[in-house]
């Protein structure tokens, strides 16, 4: 979990933060929390975010995914994607979750990928499909993020 990656993002988007002189890497990470459970962000754009998730270390007592982590990998992917499509100006808020969970895990890693089902001015909406390391569907999720005017400065 500590190693080092490097997300991919478009060249477009990793000069505009630039010039703003943002790291772009560490304000599209997966967060403390996302740090915790092992999420790694592997490619980013306003059109699909792909990320990965151990399920060791994840697991509810039965020794199964948690559904709790899949939210947590739901929602990070799909609040990247809605920041990249709001830009420099908005900021993502997550405002409804909805998770189905398919299948269980036992171990390996999950991959999420977020592609958008609406992105307009003030929300942006992503369906999450989360596979299992024999691309089998774990977890269908969607989520609803409101954009929001970013602070000055």
């Amino acid at each position: 979990m500590g190693e080092q990656h490097t997300v991919k993002f478009p060249q477009e988007v990793i000069a505009e933060y630039a010039a703003l002189g943002i790291d772009l890497a560490a304000l599209f990470s997966a967060g403390h929390l996302g740090s915790r459970m092992g999420v790694q962000i592997v490619e980013a754009s306003a059109d699909r975010v792909v990320g990965t998730m151990p399920v060791e270390g994840n697991t509810q007592p039965y020794g199964l995914l948690h559904g709790g982590a899949s939210a947590v990998l739901a929602e990070t992917l799909a609040s990247v994607g809605a920041m990249l499509h709001g830009g420099i100006s908005k900021i993502a808020v997550g405002v409804d979750l909805n998770c189905t969970h398919h299948r269980g895990v036992r171990s390996g890693l999950v991959t999420g990928v977020a592609t958008p089902v609406h992105r307009g001015r003030s929300s942006a909406t992503y369906e999450i499909v989360i596979t299992d390391e024999t691309d089998k569907r774990v977890c269908t999720a969607r989520l609803t993020c409101m954009l929001k005017d970013a602070p000055a400065g």
